[in-house]
């Protein structure tokens, strides 16, 4: 039977939606909360850390760079492993890196824990949209949209305000360890309440049939323009720009310049050539690498 066939008769999740709504949107909430919340404590933990505030800011920049590498990938990836299954690893990774960051003893283990946590998170937020368009009919879909929406929008709002309670309250550690608790409930009442839906089950199946195709060539200049991408916006004033004296700012503007546009057709082949055409995503990474053609 043809994809185009199954999805109109796709099923809903057997839980209520409700339910499914509330338990997938706290990770997407958490995932959001932890690009701003680290922003107000940097100061606390480049002291807690005897590092400069220079060194200090690339625990946000790795944190934003494995974000958006993962991101154009996470449809070949819930496709492959099941989206049920890619959504619980990323909870239950990002949960695991939040505690390793609260327990880091220096600012290199920090740095290497965010990296890890913003390639479990960078899967969260598609996930979830996913999740949510199939646990509610179409005429309440909008709805769904609408409460991921406000999710992601008032996370980074709260974020600052929040990480200098904690900071101020508790310890810097705290900012990550607070992730801990809400993540472990919601992977107990994502594990509980989610359910691949049928048709996902016949074309993950469809596709375990098929050559496996890994586009790696795509996959190692997406990870080259979004790395420089978020370095160079995070540290052009540092490095006065186009001004810089050792040539850092205009190596990666000829870096995304001269590898731009085959990252943006290999990045569709990778996330497209395994995929069903209802698992494709576009629209989570084509604004970005649009910005660098």
């Amino acid at each position: 039977m043809t994809v185009a066939a199954l999805s109109p008769a796709r099923s809903r999740a057997a839980a209520n939606p409700w339910l499914v709504a509330a338990v997938v949107v706290v990770p997407t909430f958490m995932e959001v909360l932890d690009t701003t919340i680290a922003v107000v404590a940097l100061r606390y933990i480049v002291g807690g850390l005897s590092a400069t505030v220079d060194d200090g800011e690339w625990v946000l920049t790795s944190y934003l760079a494995a974000n958006a590498v993962i991101l154009p990938i996470t449809g070949w990836l819930s496709a492959h492993l099941g989206r049920r299954n890619y959504f619980l690893a990323s909870i239950a990774i990002f949960t695991l890196s939040s505690l390793l960051c609260g327990m880091a003893g220096s600012l290199g283990q920090l740095i290497l824990f965010r990296v890890i946590q913003g390639l479990a998170g960078g899967g969260l937020q598609p996930s979830s949209q996913g999740v949510l368009l199939d646990a509610f009919p179409p005429e309440k879909q909008g709805i769904a949209m609408t409460l991921f929406g406000f999710a992601a929008l008032i996370a980074p709002v709260v974020g600052p305000t929040l990480g200098g309670w904690i900071t101020d309250s508790y310890s810097w550690r705290w900012v990550f360890l607070i992730n801990v608790p809400v993540g472990l409930l919601a992977l107990a009442g994502c594990y509980a309440l989610l359910r691949d839906p049928d048709y996902l089950v016949t074309q993950r199946a469809e596709l375990r049939k098929q050559p496996f195709h890994f586009d790696s060539i795509g996959l190692s200049l997406l990870v080259i323009v979004m790395v420089s991408w978020e370095v160079m916006l995070s540290k052009g004033q540092e490095w006065d720009w186009l001004g810089d004296p050792f040539w850092r700012i205009q190596t990666l503007a000829i870096f995304l310049r001269w590898v731009s546009p085959r990252a943006a057709s290999s990045s569709f082949a990778l996330t497209s050539r395994s995929m069903p055409p209802a698992l494709r995503c576009p629209a989570c990474f084509s604004p970005c690498l649009g910005m660098m053609r």
